[in-house]
């Protein structure tokens, strides 16, 4: 790459990436809605596939009962 087209390529790079800013951005988390039932099914599946104990799994369904409350 010459150096004209590297100064161009870093130029845009540059013009790109200053509006990136988290000063003036805010970032807002996606909303998610996701029913009782489908937050069970998916607590017993991951219990199921053994990324939860026992315990932890009761100790969420009942978090996710409470919830609906």
């Amino acid at each position: 790459m010459n150096t004209t087209a590297f100064c161009a390529a870093v130029a845009v790079a540059g013009a790109l990436l200053g509006g990136c800013s988290s000063a003036t951005t805010e970032v807002l988390p996606p909303t998610v809605s996701v029913s009782i039932g489908q937050q069970l099914i998916d607590l017993k599946q991951a219990r199921d596939a053994g990324a939860l104990s026992e315990h932890e799994y009761q100790v969420q369904v009942r978090r996710v009962i409470d919830s609906a409350r």
